[in-house]
């Protein structure tokens, strides 16, 4: 492509500009570049993002225009259809091409492939490119020609293909293109997606940097820092040990190729084991895995992956516990640090998520996806995959899922995973006092204990609002009776 027709960058969940595709291809044209977000709560099927997503979406659009800005470029930003939108900035720029990194969920794929067919109809070249994972969901089948429903496969299957390619670099300058004067663009502030009127979003900021230049600074931080123990240390939420780059992930600030490759290196140089680089990148693999079950399943977050939950009989569950568990007041402490370091900082320790959601699901028996979409709405990382891939794994009732009878015991999670109470305690300030001897089970301790600590159960922290071992038992019978159901 030569002369002055522009090209446009339809930036999405890839708002960055190293190892960027779509950026990469539409630079490699010589073509003035408009650079392009469209925030679109309108098209039918997409779901539109949570609140702390919404604040994460502020701060990564705002440092994607700062970079542009550095080297040449400009964010533009529109608000509506895309459908709509980027054919008509196509004939207004009389841009010759429009770029974009692909999206795997089934509306997101019917959107584009009709603005891929719209802008062909027109004259203009229409490319998509692989930005968001590791190897595309139809390169990977088993031996039979269909779709992996089991991770461990899936991931012996991807590591046995070719390495992806290696990460680009981001672009050193671009040109913009003149933006075409009858189109209004958006201010960043005209999307309104802060919180205002409350902001809640204090601890959020507190605990996070969002943007191309946070997500490089954080892998930088986990490589030098917490890779090496990673594999020893990745349960205990009272150890920093985990990456914290699921959010940058979700908004694609950092790709997968870029982590994958940083961790190879690291292994390479000696700065980390092949276990713990094992583990970690299998993390990663469960992200490709759930992108994969997303393809196959588009209404991974509404239905049952397995079909035959579908007749799982839910008791009726006492209403006012799913706000207790949202508000971090269940009277189980690894649960209350859990929840409450969600709403605190907009995302919650791995393993906490595990025993949160199982405590959901089988001892409160409240439907997955209402923890899904509580999930997705406080979530800095609600990913469309992995969000529900995650609670139907808790479940029972997703691919490679955890059998029913496997029942998060919340009291033996937190002494085997916060021995000290370390992380209790810094989520739960009204059971700083207690001893570590009591502080996962604080129903049981002494009353001279609880006195000494300043804790008055029932009034300065709650109760248990369910009995552990009888929960447990009406949900091994309630999902036994669902395997006999199946036969």
């Amino acid at each position: 492509m030569t002369g002055q027709a522009p090209a446009i960058v339809w930036f999405r969940d890839d708002l960055r500009l190293s190892d960027q595709p779509a950026l990469q291809a539409a630079v490699e044209t010589g073509a003035p570049i408009i650079c392009l977000y469209v925030f679109d709560e309108v098209s039918s099927g997409l779901r539109p993002p949570g609140g702390a997503s919404r604040w994460w979406l502020h701060h990564s659009l705002a440092a994607l225009a700062t970079s542009l800005d550095k080297i040449g470029g400009r964010l533009d930003i529109l608000r509506g259809a895309a459908s709509e939108l980027i054919p008509q900035l196509a004939a207004a720029s009389g841009a010759a091409a429009v770029f974009w990194t692909r999206r795997y969920g089934a509306a997101e794929i019917a959107l584009d492939t009709a603005i891929k067919e719209a802008l062909r109809r027109n004259g203009v070249t229409a490319q998509s490119h692989n930005g968001q994972l590791l190897f595309e969901p139809w390169q990977l089948k088993t031996k039979a020609g269909g779709p992996f429903r089991v991770f461990t496969p899936f991931w012996r299957a991807a590591l046995a293909l070719p390495s992806p390619a290696h990460p680009a670099p981001a672009p050193k300058a671009i040109k913009a293109a003149d933006w075409p004067g009858k189109i209004k663009r958006l201010a960043l502030d005209d999307l309104g997606l802060l919180p205002l009127k409350p902001d809640w979003a204090g601890g959020l900021r507190k605990a996070w940097r969002p943007g191309e230049a946070g997500a490089q600074a954080q892998l930088r931080h986990f490589l030098e820092s917490r890779l090496a123990r990673y594999a020893a240390d990745r349960d205990r939420p009272d150890v920093e040990a985990t990456s914290r780059l699921s959010p940058h992930l979700r908004f694609g600030e950092i790709s997968p190729r870029q982590i994958l490759a940083a961790t190879r290196h690291a292994q390479d140089s000696g700065d980390a084991s092949p276990q713990g680089v094992a583990k970690f990148t299998a993390e990663i693999g469960w992200r490709e895995f759930s992108y994969h079950l997303l393809y196959q399943s588009p209404d991974l977050a509404t239905r049952n992956f397995q079909k035959r939950f579908d007749v799982f009989k839910w008791p009726e569950p006492n209403p006012d516990h799913l706000r207790l568990w949202q508000r971090g007041q269940t009277g189980y402490p690894i649960v209350d640090a859990g929840m409450r370091e969600l709403w605190q900082t907009g995302t919650m320790h791995n393993r906490v998520r595990m025993v949160a959601a199982s405590f959901l699901i089988k001892h409160l028996m409240v439907r997955w996806r209402r923890g899904e979409e509580w999930f997705w709405d406080t979530l800095c990382d609600a990913d469309p995959a992995s969000n529900p891939a995650s609670w139907q794994w808790v479940a029972g009732s997703g691919a490679d899922a955890a059998p029913y009878f496997r029942i998060f015991n919340p009291i033996l999670q937190g002494e085997k995973f916060d021995p000290d109470g370390a992380y209790v305690r810094n989520y739960i300030p009204e059971l700083g006092n207690m001893p570590a001897k009591w502080i996962h089970k604080p129903w049981t301790a002494p009353p001279f204990v609880l006195k000494e600590a300043g804790v008055s159960l029932g009034s300065s922290y709650p109760s248990p609002i369910i009995d552990h071992d009888r929960a447990r038992q009406r949900a091994l019978a309630a999902f036994a009776e669902l395997a006999l159901t199946n036969g």
